[in-house]
């Protein structure tokens, strides 16, 4: 597993998750939904992503987008 497809893992989970929370316990957890989404953005046009810089010091090892 790359970091690339490490970082597309988890934010397609947290999104899942932070759906259902809003669905069963409370509609502010779309926020968490919207800050996933615009960390997409941002890392789709910058390169910059926490989540890989995370993912490359916990030993995955990275692919070709995120170096």
């Amino acid at each position: 597993m790359t970091v690339e497809t490490a970082v597309f893992r988890f934010a397609g989970l947290v999104v899942l998750a932070s759906v259902a929370l809003a669905h069963w316990v409370n509609s502010g957890f779309l926020w968490v939904t919207a800050f996933a989404g615009l960390s997409l953005l941002v890392a789709g046009f910058t390169g910059f992503c926490p989540a890989a810089m995370a993912f490359k010091k916990l030993g995955v090892r990275t692919g070709n987008v995120f170096k």
